[in-house]
């Protein structure tokens, strides 16, 4: 990605924009970034530092970042030295991949004092530092090692730029000494040019001499990366023809062709937040899943095991009249049976007296054989009516625990993923690490979309939602609508009873697909049917629900509009 020194001057331009704003609220959403809410009279922004190799950066955001419960540590100590700050100016030495943010705010003596916050994007060693008045760090998001670290990263070490590397800053020279010094580098002038110059990336690099082979001149080609540099620029993000994000510049860029499409932005924050927004949400709440899709597919193929076996031992039960009726015989026969016998062939008179042989146990006496097998029959009609009901709850969980996976994998957001753990929690599968009674917990977050007649359409992203839209909002008139046999979404068009038109229903249907394991595929059916008809039995599990009275809609989610 291209966060160069160069892009990180174009953002540091915006940035200053904030100045003589005063921190008003500060976040840290996850272990890499801190968010500031910065004010001032008709400004207000959210300022966003991320320090995870391969998305770090610093902009404005219009994103709405989830922040955990409890605040980590550093945020924490962030808050108390800056809460309330104000925002002075950012610069940038040079061109280097440092931003620094100075900020005046009250010490405990009730002093002003100048702190500074420091964000190095530099590779995977990219970080956050807080420095004091005294020039000394308060504290960073990353410790260096002290015995193997070139530079000393710890709380009351002093503050020190890393090393420079002496390069050309273009903002200071001319292209004729950026020439001079390339043609004398020599050998490759994509290598060249970033051995010797500050804030270019290999991408604005590639582009110069792509364009210098074209024109047959380098200075003018770095003339014009250059003025785009210093000047308004242009904000461009490239992208591959799926219209996945590929990459981003402040100058025109080139050199793909029509292997990649460009888009050009009004400010550098809107394109980094277009560029990482849909990346990183994912990576998010993959990352705050993982755990509980290791979960549920572990206790998934436990039950799976577990109904394998009981299967298999509900089958031997099949022979178990057979043991009654040997029973039976034998007692009935017993004045024929001589001690010490290993089988007895005696008149069937259950099947009109054929004659059948009876396996014996020859230690055992013949009224102790019948016993045996009269007690044998007793076991196991209670292990086939015990494994007859274990086998249902198997079955129960497999289909509930498909619901869970199929909710997380259509789950965009942390709270989304926070309530299918709570859920996971409640119902045992989770052993809660904090013995304090839990909070308790807020209205799920459903979402909600209008019919062509003006009535709204609930639709539940994980059971907890489905059981809070169908069984507390719902009224016992609206329509409930389900992928039939497939883990999917409750929805409701909360019609109150009214008749409504074939669109509300396909849409209704549409909505119900769309949000299942069916998405992708076509003609899905859907049930659908009022409320009233709707029940949730005594101990099922969230979101699992019978009904009755429904008709179906076949729809194709993907080629449908709703």
């Amino acid at each position: 990605m291209a966060f160069d020194g160069g892009f990180l001057h174009k953002i540091i331009e915006e940035l200053n924009t904030a100045a003589d704003t005063h921190v008003d609220k500060i976040y840290q959403p996850s272990k890499d970034e801190l968010v500031f809410l910065l004010r001032k009279k008709s400004f207000a922004k959210r300022l966003l530092i991320n320090a995870k190799p391969g998305a770090a950066r610093i902009q404005f955001t219009e994103n709405k970042y989830e922040n955990p419960q409890s605040p980590p540590m550093f945020c924490m100590l962030i808050r108390k030295y800056l809460s309330a700050a104000r925002l002075i100016s950012v610069t940038q030495p040079s061109l280097e991949r440092i931003a620094e943010l100075t900020f005046t705010s009250s010490n405990e003596m009730g002093d002003i004092a100048r702190i500074r916050l420091i964000a190095e994007f530099i590779g995977n060693k990219t970080n956050i530092i807080l420095v004091g008045e005294n020039g000394r760090i308060i504290d960073s998001l990353r410790h260096s090692d002290p015995e193997t670290a070139e530079r000393i990263v710890l709380p009351g070490a002093l503050y020190l730029y890393p090393e420079s590397q002496n390069k050309l800053n273009p903002l200071s020279v001319g292209a004729d000494e950026i020439c001079t010094a390339v043609y004398a580098h020599g050998g490759d002038e994509v290598k060249a040019l970033l051995d010797t110059l500050d804030g270019f990336s290999p991408l604005v690099c590639r582009e110069a001499v792509y364009k210098s082979e074209i024109s047959g001149n380098l200075k003018n080609a770095l003339k014009a990366i250059i003025n785009d540099l210093k000047s308004d620029g242009a904000p461009l993000m490239l992208f591959n023809s799926d219209g996945v994000p590929r990459d981003f510049s402040y100058t025109d860029i080139s050199q793909y062709g029509n292997e990649l499409k460009k888009q050009y932005f009004k400010g550098y924050s809107e394109l980094l937040d277009e560029f990482y927004t849909a990346r990183e949400t994912a990576e998010r709440v993959r990352h705050a899943a993982s755990d509980i899709i290791r979960l549920v597919s572990n206790l998934r193929s436990r039950t799976e095991k577990k109904l394998a076996i009981r299967l298999n031992d509900l089958k031997k039960c099949e022979n178990r009249d057979t043991l009654r009726i040997y029973g039976e015989l034998l007692k009935a026969n017993l004045y024929r049976i001589e001690n010490g016998a290993s089988f007895a062939e005696v008149e069937n008179y259950y099947d009109d007296l054929k004659p059948v042989r009876i396996p014996l146990n020859p230690a055992l006496s013949p009224q102790k054989n019948a016993a045996k097998y009269f007690k044998d029959y007793k076991k196991t009609y209670t292990a086939e009516q015990t494994l007859t009901k274990l086998t249902e709850n198997d079955r129960e969980e497999l289909v509930y625990f498909d619901s869970v996976l199929d909710s997380i994998a259509r789950s965009e957001t942390l709270s989304e993923i926070a309530e299918i753990r709570e859920e996971l929690s409640a119902a045992g599968y989770i052993k809660r690490t904090d013995a304090r009674k839990p909070k308790k917990a807020a209205a799920p977050q459903f979402k909600e979309y209008s019919s062509a007649e003006g009535y709204k359409i609930l639709v539940g992203k994980n059971n907890r939602q489905n059981d809070y839209i169908t069984m507390v909002l719902a009224g016992k008139n609206d329509l409930w609508f389900h992928v039939k046999n497939i883990p999917g979404s409750h929805v409701i068009v909360m019609c109150g009873g009214a008749q409504v038109s074939d669109e509300t229903v396909r849409k209704a249907a549409c909505l119900a697909a769309a949000n299942s394991k069916a998405a992708s595929s076509s003609q899905v059916p859907v049930d659908y049917t009022p409320v009233k008809y709707v029940k949730k039995p005594n101990g099922a599990k969230p979101g699992m629900v019978i009904y009755t009275t429904n008709k179906t809609v076949y729809v194709t989610p993907q080629a449908e509009q709703y």
